[in-house]
């Protein structure tokens, strides 16, 4: 099948700063991908390329066996876009605004149909400016869907939502790529790329680093476990590196964070390293590494630094 995206040497510069630096990617129809970084690793300028919003300096984009510049009206029919965020008129209804985005395409989705799958219709009569965060970005989504498309992007389609409404979102999101259809989307939030993508592509500084499914990530950090923990006083990475099973170190916030392959030989030998030290324990818990963790062995940064 015809991939949903394909990129080859894409470039971006504003400047003298490099917001998207030789970067290639392609999408599988079919397929949610997932751009993984933090703010300003040049996710949102890769999108709106992707999208046609933004022309590249440099490098060829291909979506849906299509080219921006030949293709125009094409590809708009064929697409549904979610900005950061989305202006809609305030003054209008919800059930007025998918009616609107609706006659922008020749064929598209039943609005009275999209407002029950966005768990609107409470607020079918209800005017957009008087809407909540979470209300609002479904609404958003709805729009992008109201042709119908065969590729859908998200730019960070989450951010601000509190938990239920963030859950909503998701099952939409699952629910159109079941039914077989193509989703890029850029996140921040690891729980939401594990939950949602079949691969993602972690990027920094406008390269793509690594990409794989989230499963393949994890496994390349050989250390599927991670020790959190704090002590008084606080001891040494010096101290830390003689003990049996640990593997990478890192500091966050007066904690450390160790990488182990077991946690059955990692953290007996912790315990009694500190007791022989005379370290008094204050915090101690593990989790399974996350592609969060991936990503700070990769670059040495938080995912959401600044």
């Amino acid at each position: 099948m015809t991939p949903a995206i394909v990129c080859r040497g894409l470039e971006k510069h504003y400047g003298d700063v490099k917001a998207v630096d030789g970067l290639d990617l392609e999408v599988a129809a079919g397929e949610c991908f997932g751009l993984l970084g933090p703010n300003g690793a040049g996710k949102t300028t890769t999108i709106e390329i992707l999208e046609g919003l933004t022309a590249p300096d440099a490098g060829e984009v291909v979506i849906l066996g299509r080219r921006w510049g030949s293709h125009e009206r094409e590809l708009r029919e064929r697409l549904g876009i979610s900005l950061q965020e989305s202006r809609l008129t305030e003054k209008l209804t919800v059930a007025e605004t998918l009616v609107l985005f609706r006659s922008f395409y020749l064929r598209g989705r039943d609005p009275e149909q999209l407002m029950a799958d966005m768990s609107l219709e409470e607020k079918r009569d209800a005017r957009v400016g008087k809407l909540s965060g979470g209300q609002r970005q479904r609404l958003a989504v709805a729009c992008a869907l109201a042709g119908d498309p065969e590729l859908l992007f998200l730019d960070e389609p989450t951010t601000g939502l509190d938990p239920q409404s963030r859950l909503q979102l998701w099952e939409r999101i699952a629910a159109y790529k079941q039914a077989g259809r193509s989703v890029l989307l850029t996140t921040h939030y690891m729980e939401e790329a594990e939950r949602l993508c079949d691969r993602v592509a972690v990027v920094d500084h406008g390269r793509i680093i690594a990409q794989g499914t989230p499963a393949e990530l994890i496994a390349g950090l050989k250390a599927p476990h991670i020790i959190e923990f704090s002590t008084e006083p606080r001891v040494e990475d010096d101290f830390l590196s003689r003990i049996p099973g640990i593997g990478e170190r890192r500091q966050r916030d007066g904690r450390w964070l160790l990488a182990a392959a077991s946690l059955a030989q990692a953290v007996p030998a912790l315990l009694a390293a500190l007791d022989g030290a005379g370290a008094k324990l204050l915090s101690l818990s593990t989790h399974r590494a996350t592609l969060e963790d991936v990503f700070i062995a990769l670059t040495g940064r938080e995912l959401r630094d600044e």
